[in-house]
C-alpha cells in the first residue's frame, strides 16, 4: 500500500474506500458492509463518510462492517456547515460517534464552506480535539482563496485535508489548488476518482486502459496514485469491486502512458473555479 503523510508525519493509505450512496439500500447492504471488510483487510483502511450521505445511513453501515476492526482504520467523517459552530459541531460529532459506533474520529471536516466564520469552526474542531473526540480536523471543498484565508488564522495550520472533487476529467485543482497545498505539505483526497463511473464509459480511456490489461476504473485511480500527496476514495458496493479498485496499485503507468492520458484529458490552462458534485 503507497501512503501520504498528514501535517502531523502520520501516515495514511493513500488508497482508501469512500462510502457516498452506501447503506441507503437494505438490500445491497450485507455487500457493502462485505466489501468494506474486505478493504480493511487489504490495507484500504481509510473510510471516508459523513453525517450527510443518506442521513446517517452510511455512517451507521461504516460502524457496523468495523465492529472489531476499529483499531485497523483511519476513520474519517464530516459535518455540514451549518453544524459548523461550537455547538453545531459538538452535537454533530456525538451523532456521528453514536452511529458510528466509535469514541473518536481519526479526521473530521467541514463538508463545505458556509455562513459561519472560519474562527468559530476552528474553535470548534479544536474544542472537539482536546476533549479527544476527534484526533484531526480538516475541511472539504474549499478553493484556494478559501484555504489561504483558513491557514492564515490562528488554529488554521492545524488543518489535516482538503478533501475536494478531483479526477481525469476534473483537473482544475492542477493549475493552483493542488501546488498550494503540496507546498503547505496539505494533503488532498480525492472523491468520485472515476467521476461517478461516467469515466468508465470513456471511449479513449477504455482502449488505453485495454492496452495495459486493466480497466478503466484501475488505470484512473493508478493515475491518481502517481501524485505524492492525494488520497483517492472510491466507492465499492461489491466486493467484487473492491478488489478491482485495489488492483489498481498494481497498474504501471510510465511516461508514455501519463501523456496519453495529459492528451484524453487536457490540463487546465488557466485558473477555474473548485467544481463539486
Amino acid at each position: 500500500m503507497k501512503h501520504v503523510t498528514l501535517p502531523t508525519g502520520e501516515q495514511v493509505p493513500a488508497l482508501g474506500m469512500g462510502t457516498w450512496m452506501i447503506g441507503e439500500d437494505r438490500a445491497s447492504r450485507a455487500g457493502e458492509i462485505a466489501a468494506l471488510q474486505r478493504g480493511i483487510d487489504l490495507g484500504m483502511t481509510l473510510i471516508d463518510t459523513a453525517e450527510m450521505y443518506g442521513d446517517g445511513a452510511s455512517e451507521r453501515l461504516v460502524g457496523e462492517a468495523i465492529k472489531g476492526r476499529r483499531e485497523r482504520v483511519f476513520l474519517v467523517s464530516k459535518f455540514y456547515p451549518h453544524h459548523a459552530t461550537v455547538r453545531g459541531a459538538r452535537t454533530a460529532c456525538e451523532g456521528s460517534l453514536g452511529r458510528l459506533g466509535v469514541d473518536c474520529l481519526d479526521l473530521y471536516l467541514l463538508h463545505w464552506r458556509g455562513e459561519v466564520p472560519f474562527e468559530e469552526t476552528i474553535e470548534a474542531v479544536e474544542r472537539l480535539r482536546e476533549q479527544g473526540k476527534i484526533r484531526h480536523w480538516g475541511v472539504s471543498n474549499l478553493d484556494i482563496r478559501d484555504m489561504k484565508e483558513l491557514r492564515a488564522l490562528p488554529g488554521g495550520e492545524r488543518a489535516a485535508v482538503n478533501q475536494v472533487l478531483y479526477n481525469l476529467s476534473r483537473r482544475g485543482v492542477e493549475w493552483d489548488l493542488l501546488p498550494w497545498c503540496e507546498q503547505a505539505r496539505i494533503p488532498l483526497m480525492a472523491y468520485s476518482p472515476v467521476e461517478q463511473a461516467r469515466l468508465l464509459r470513456h471511449p479513449g480511456l477504455r482502449a488505453l486502459a485495454a492496452r495495459h490489461g486493466a480497466t478503466p476504473a484501475q488505470l484512473a485511480l493508478a493515475w491518481l496514485l502517481t501524485r505524492e500527496q492525494v488520497i483517492a476514495i472510491p466507492k465499492a458496493s461489491t466486493r467484487a469491486h473492491l478488489e478491482e479498485n485495489f488492483a489498481a496499485l498494481e497498474c504501471p503507468i510510465d511516461a508514455a502512458t501519463l501523456a496519453e492520458l495529459d492528451r484524453l484529458f487536457p490540463p487546465p490552462q488557466r485558473a477555474t473555479p473548485l467544481e463539486m458534485l
